[in-house]
């Protein structure tokens, strides 16, 4: 592990005086849990560890590395993927834990107004209390945070009915590199007052501000949810399937997970589970259909998956009943969660207009198969917001020596691919350090000038996130 740089005279002492000394931790004080993140990069030791319980905490902090010339590295729940969240030796990583306030729910407004450091499952059962639900929901919610999934502009299964975490968004506090307090906490859904600075910040993971505080948007909660495991013969059949069902069910289609059978196959292996189906078969589709009365939702799927299955879409379908029965169909798709555990996973969290998705995982197994003879593989997508998910186990790419070679090579491979489609290196992730290489295929040398231009304007000494994302 790297150790640390020389900290600059008086700022730890600094930054004790302001913070308190619970607050400031250094040398092997600091959890090991701060010096990685879930992407898998080597652990780094920050120069300290600071978790302010406020915004004002938060600013202190900026003020004093501003004046330092310390450089700050943002971490929420640590779930990521991307590495955006990876500490740095000559750098301070600011968590956000602390900050987890969730501080009131308006059911006259349908809004959740919270600190950043709230985990999204928190949210989702304040928003529960109240009579309404939250629009994101993905398998980290126990540990995800917040401000974290607006800093990438979290994704995850709830896209297909209410959109990313942006669209969630009606107000935020952010604090910039100086430490300046951005106070853009207002409720209102129409504001068209000049630049909607909120959006600068959301997806921008930590590189223009620190997100301390939000205000989303809530749903009014369905009475009534189903969820179905289908299985189908071609990708041809799940695009079908997405269109009849959002026919059928306009506006309440609230997830439709695509799954590869060796995601499906290896899922279950995992879990020593066995089948829901009797069979292998080429996809499966796990979707949920919201309403408000039971007994009619579930009439109603039974009836357009006996329609599906007479047209030849379906070859097999089972119905959750219950709670439990569609905890342990989610279970098949959430086996992703494994994937740090199971695996030496590369992951890739790419998203390509719908129809071209399916020809695109093929070619890409077929350019793996060829350069890596038994590499071991995993689809699964979000098919209704086109985002695909392929993830490869490095081990099955060659001997410890062989295998960060082979990593930015299969990345290098798989990305030229998806450039060809014009698609996007990330779909729901970020770009965090992993990424960054491969950004310029996704965004154009006249769009990259002005992120770079904003960057400079908001954050001119490069002290926020320094070296994710892109390099200045």
């Amino acid at each position: 592990m790297p150790t640390s740089p020389a900290v600059p005279d008086g700022f730890i002492q600094a930054l004790i005086d302001a913070l308190g000394p619970a607050s400031v931790c250094v040398g092997d004080a600091i959890e090991a849990r701060h010096q990685s993140d879930w992407s898998g990069a080597p652990a780094v030791r920050p120069l300290a560890l600071l978790r302010p319980a406020d915004t004002q905490g938060v600013a202190a902090t900026l003020r004093l590395c501003h004046a330092h010339r310390v450089p700050v590295v943002p971490q929420g729940g640590l779930t990521g993927l991307a590495g955006g969240a990876m500490p740095q030796a000559d750098a301070v990583a600011l968590s956000l834990e602390r900050m987890n306030s969730l501080e009131a729910a308006d059911p006259a407004a349908a809004t959740l107004t919270l600190q950043a450091g709230a985990t999204l499952q928190a949210a989702q059962e304040a928003a529960a209390a109240a009579g309404f639900q939250l629009g994101v929901d993905l398998g980290a919610r126990g540990s995800c945070q917040i401000g974290g999934n607006l800093a990438t502009n979290a994704g995850g299964n709830g896209v297909l009915q209410f959109g990313m975490m942006r669209e969630q968004v009606l107000g935020l506090e952010v604090v910039l590199a100086d430490g300046t307090v951005l106070d853009m906490m207002r409720p209102m859904i129409k504001n068209n007052t000049g630049y909607d600075l909120k959006h600068w910040f959301v997806g921008s993971e930590g590189t223009l501000g620190i997100i301390t505080r939000a205000i989303l948007r809530l749903h009014p909660a369905k009475r009534a949810r189903m969820s179905t495991l289908v299985a189908l013969p071609d990708y041809a059949a799940a695009i079908r399937l997405l269109r009849l069902l959002q026919s059928t069910f306009p506006g309440a289609l609230a997830a439709f997970e695509l799954i590869w059978e060796d995601f499906f196959t290896t899922s279950l292996q995992w879990s020593q589970t066995a089948s829901p189906f009797g069979q292998t078969y080429p996809f499966a589709v796990l979707a949920d259909v919201t309403g408000n009365d039971e007994g009619t939702l579930a009439e109603s799927l039974q009836t357009v998956l006996a329609q599906a299955m007479d047209q030849g879409l379906v070859l097999d379908a089972v119905l959750a009943h219950t709670q439990s029965q569609a905890s342990a169909l989610w279970r098949i798709r959430e086996a992703s969660a494994e994937f740090p555990v199971q695996m030496d996973p590369i992951n890739f969290d790419i998203s390509l207009p719908i129809e071209a998705i399916g020809e695109f995982a093929e070619t890409c197994i077929e350019a793996l198969s060829q350069r890596w003879p038994g590499h071991k593989s995993l689809r699964f997508g979000h098919l209704g917001d086109g985002n695909l998910h392929l993830t490869t186990d490095a081990r099955s790419l060659g001997d410890a020596a062989e295998a960060e070679q082979a990593s930015h090579e299969l990345q290098a491979l798989v990305y030229e691919l998806l450039a060809r489609q014009g698609g996007s290196i990330s779909a729901e992730h970020g770009i965090g350090l992993h990424k960054k290489p491969y950004l310029h295929l996704s965004r154009s040398p006249a769009e990259l000038a002005v992120m770079r231009a904003i960057k400079q304007a908001l954050d001119p000494m490069n002290l926020l996130n320094p070296g994710k994302v892109f390099d200045l």
